[in-house]
């Protein structure tokens, strides 16, 4: 079985281990974890048995798959530090936003297996909506076992990498425009004179289901939304104040310029 490491064991890191550990695709012998700093190390150890270190470059040797889970302004000097240690073969991911394969590639050599990803937050409850995109080095066998792996906290899509300003506008930012839609659709449920915790929750899981609706239905959205639209009734009477407001257009161009904002960072 190929062997698995983790630079970096933050929130992000220590959550793609543990969907990684509990869907058994790899065994706790083949899972190496390595931060300098994090106190999450022990507590995978403890509970886990997986392979914990300080040191990353005790590591290396072994890895044929390293999961770079560090942050943007930190990954230079990791990649400056591993680069020479690393197997020729191995297979190099980055989960961090803003890093273009060719950089990777500049950084760690210009033969060098290389993924891209981009995890969003619901990550941490093994939801995630994860972006993948490959350097032509990786095989085709070696892209489904990438996506097996992301696919171990949530979902995971291929794309090419010029879409990923789209990703990060859509899923990366998606779950904070999510939220203000349910703080909103609870404050009017408070309006109405439901109580606050009543309200988040009907609110929360009304969004979860209705999300669960278009992901498993087979249903297009459009007919989904008439379903509940009887005419004359409560839902087309909701619906055309939302229509009215312009909050479709709203969404359309709260991605347009999240879009525009992450092409300017890179």
């Amino acid at each position: 079985m190929n062997k698995i490491g983790f630079i970096g064991c933050g929130n992000l890191g220590k959550t793609m281990v543990e969907g990684i550990y509990h869907s058994r695709l790899y065994t706790a012998d083949c899972i190496y974890v390595a931060d300098p700093y994090s106190k999450n190390l022990s507590e995978l150890y403890n509970l886990y048995n997986i392979q914990v270190t300080q040191n990353t470059m005790t590591i290396l040797e072994d890895l044929d798959i390293v999961v770079l889970a560090v942050k943007p302004e930190t990954i230079d000097s990791v990649m400056s530090q591993i680069k020479d240690a690393l197997k020729p073969d191995a297979i190099v991911i980055s989960v961090a936003a803003g890093v273009t394969l060719s950089h990777l590639s500049f950084k760690l050599g210009e033969n060098r297996k290389l993924v891209r990803t981009m995890p969003n937050t619901p990550a941490l409850v093994g939801e995630a909506m994860t972006a993948v995109t490959f350097n032509e080095w990786v095989t085709e066998d070696e892209k489904e076992q990438i996506i097996d792996i992301f696919s171990c906290f949530g979902k995971a899509e291929i794309v090419e990498e010029k879409s990923l300003d789209a990703v990060t506008a859509l899923s990366g930012s998606g779950p904070a425009y999510i939220y203000l839609v349910i703080e909103a659709m609870a404050d009017g449920g408070v309006l109405e004179g439901l109580e606050r915790d009543v309200a988040t929750k009907l609110a929360a899981q009304t969004v979860l289901g209705a999300a669960k609706m278009v992901l498993d239905s087979g249903m297009h959205i459009g007919e989904l939304k008439d379903m509940l639209s009887t005419p004359g009734g409560t839902t087309i009477e909701g619906l055309a104040v939302l229509e009215a407001k312009g909050v479709r257009s709203a969404f359309i161009e709260a991605e347009r310029k999240a879009a525009e904002k992450s092409r300017k960072l890179l």
